[in-house]
């Protein structure tokens, strides 16, 4: 996600352990395309996912997009609502959507959306609700399981207190049992009110709603400053879903942006001690690749999701041999 504005957007479960959170022409048909379909890996129970902001660039329908996760070998998609909106509002039925996933052999793991629940303006929050409601109701006729919910909103103004934050998370939380979908808090490293891994998880405490979880990524625990070893302080019921991707060296963390994101192993972040301590506390956590890389949106989009998919497989292995 990319700053755009003055509206941030990334350069883009109750959750510590309570007992213990292409074009179509170029594809073939379901049955092929399952056939390329891997189980979760053997040992650390991984199921990969892929963003679909990873193949954006190749400004492909979702339709396309959905077979191209297929065919590349992924379990499971997580698409942008935005791509979803387009594709309904062309016409396209979200229960023929829903069965061509599961006809794939994918389930659809988490969505992006990118609703104002956060900010102080009431009229701006309510606003920002109704469109959750909307985006989850979406994301539920597809067969969808989570959302992210993100801090967007004004980049200015005073920092939101992470109470406050929590109060509001809470009421997105209870929406989302009316509506069947589980928001996951998500937090932006560049966010001027929810930044930090620590923060998210103090929001998520804060509700004390039994499905409050937070959504991790590699690159925004990085930019913001987070420890990656707080990571093994969540459970299995706090971390279900983290975006993955890597980063190089340079630029510096303070000019980084998602542009700059490389494929899993391919940087300088911790991923083999990552993968390890997910392996502990949270085995059974969806790997999503997301990227936004223009490096990679050349050539044939199956090539740089099957390229990502076989960095995050590797990067496994290591992990679970290192």
């Amino acid at each position: 996600m990319t700053l755009k504005s003055n509206m941030i957007y990334p350069s883009r479960r109750r959750f510590l352990a309570a007992g213990g959170a292409i074009s179509s022409a170029g594809l073939t048909s379901a049955t092929a395309l399952r056939a390329d379909a891997t189980p979760s890996d053997g040992e650390g129970g991984f199921r990969y996912c892929l963003n679909t902001a990873t193949l954006s660039g190749f400004k492909l329908s979702l339709p396309d997009v959905v077979e191209a996760t297929a065919k590349a070998g992924y379990q499971a998609i997580e698409p942008w609502l935005r791509l979803i909106h387009e594709y309904a509002s062309g016409g396209g039925s979200l229960p023929d959507l829903k069965k061509r996933i599961a006809d794939l052999g994918l389930t659809v793991e988490s969505a992006i959306a990118f609703p104002q629940w956060v900010v102080d303006d009431p009229t701006s929050r309510m606003h920002g609700l109704e469109e959750t409601r909307r985006d989850m109701d979406v994301v539920a006729q597809i067969g969808g399981k989570r959302i992210a919910a993100p801090p967007a909103g004004p980049a200015n103004g005073p920092v939101i207190g992470l109470q406050r934050i929590a109060e509001r998370y809470r009421a997105v939380l209870e929406l989302g049992d009316r509506m069947g979908v589980v928001p996951e808090l998500e937090f932006w490293g560049s966010s001027p009110h929810l930044s930090r891994l620590s923060q998210a998880a103090f929001v998520a405490i804060e509700t004390g709603h039994p499905k409050a979880c937070v959504l991790p990524d590699v690159f925004h625990l990085y930019k913001g400053g987070s420890d990656f070893q707080g990571l093994r302080l969540l459970s299995g019921q706090a971390l279900q879903v983290i975006h993955m991707n890597d980063y190089p060296a340079q630029p510096p963390r303070e000019l980084i942006t998602a542009a700059d994101r490389v494929y899993p192993g391919d940087g300088v972040a911790p991923i083999k001690k990552i993968l390890a301590e997910f392996r502990q506390v949270a085995p059974g956590i969806v790997l999503s690749l997301e990227l936004f890389n223009a490096a990679y949106w050349k050539g044939d989009p199956l090539d740089t999701a099957r390229a990502g998919l076989a960095r995050m497989k590797a990067a496994v292995r290591e992990a679970r041999l290192g």
